[in-house]
């Protein structure tokens, strides 16, 4: 690949891209036919501030990352059904708490703030081994739910009353997915960044809405489309010099473009 794989550190870095990639693009297709994009945001949003707040006090940034993150899985749901607050009102409330926290996260750190830069904007190419092994174990985690509880998750997308009638846990699965979403977004943070991690995860599942009916499908094509981006974006940052994550969603943006020009659900509304 025009030498791009010499490097030992590219290697880690397309790895990388590769897992994060399917494990975002996958995590997508919850947060698109659930609807939850508000929710996502704030979940993904909380992780990196708590990342960062890890960096100031000295502790690792998976632990403060997955730690917000179920602080503010938790905070949804007693926020939205107080009286006066909807649920719009409740993620702009923590919305606003979380982004104040990240950045006065980032003011008390100290020295070149490196660690913390990197989390904002992400650094492919400075993956270890251990952000490998984290990916890897959070893949396996997302992957396994889906294959485990594939029929619950497929009967509360298309009737949730019913599936709450049959028995079905939806409350669990929901809660479930949501620290899915933040431990997805904590290993993610170093390799793409918090500013565009969500970015990541919504594209790729939106654009294979546009191409798919099947549930299955659409969680397959997700990964593929997610990693495609990720491995391609990673590839254009090392020839042009940009910055990874912002390559790697912009190519993912590209394909969502052309996925609604040129989309199969298009031909069949015209039809």
């Amino acid at each position: 690949m025009d030498g791009f794989l010499q490097y030992e550190f590219l290697q880690r870095g397309l790895l990388m891209a590769l897992l994060g990639g399917s494990v975002c693009g996958v995590m997508g297709v919850f947060v698109v036919l659930w609807r939850m994009s508000l929710v996502g945001m704030c979940i993904s949003h909380a992780a990196f501030a708590g990342a960062l707040l890890a960096l100031v006090f000295g502790w690792p940034p998976l632990a403060g990352g997955v730690a917000a993150s179920l602080g503010a899985a938790a905070a949804v749901g007693p926020l939205a059904e107080r009286p006066g607050f909807s649920l719009d009102t409740a993620m702009g409330v923590i919305f606003s708490v979380v982004m104040s926290l990240a950045m006065l996260a980032l003011g008390l750190l100290p020295g070149a703030r490196a660690d913390g830069l990197n989390l904002i904007w992400g650094s492919l190419l400075t993956v270890t081994r251990l952000d490998l092994y984290i990916m890897a174990g959070t893949a396996i985690l997302l992957f396994s739910f889906i294959f485990l509880f594939f029929k619950e998750i497929q009967a509360i997308i298309g009737q949730k009353q019913s599936a709450l009638a049959s028995g079905i846990p939806v409350r669990g699965i929901h809660y479930t997915c949501l620290i899915l979403m933040g431990l997805v977004v904590v290993s993610s943070l170093k390799a793409i960044g918090g500013f565009l991690i969500f970015s990541l995860i919504v594209t790729p599942a939106a654009t294979s809405l546009q191409l798919t009916y099947s549930l299955r499908h659409m969680f397959w094509l997700s990964a593929v489309l997610g990693a495609a981006a990720s491995a391609f974006g990673l590839w254009l940052s090392f020839h042009f010099s940009v910055p990874p994550g912002a390559s790697i969603v912009l190519v993912a943006v590209v394909s969502l473009m052309a996925a609604m020009l040129f989309s199969p659900k298009k031909r069949d509304r015209a039809a």
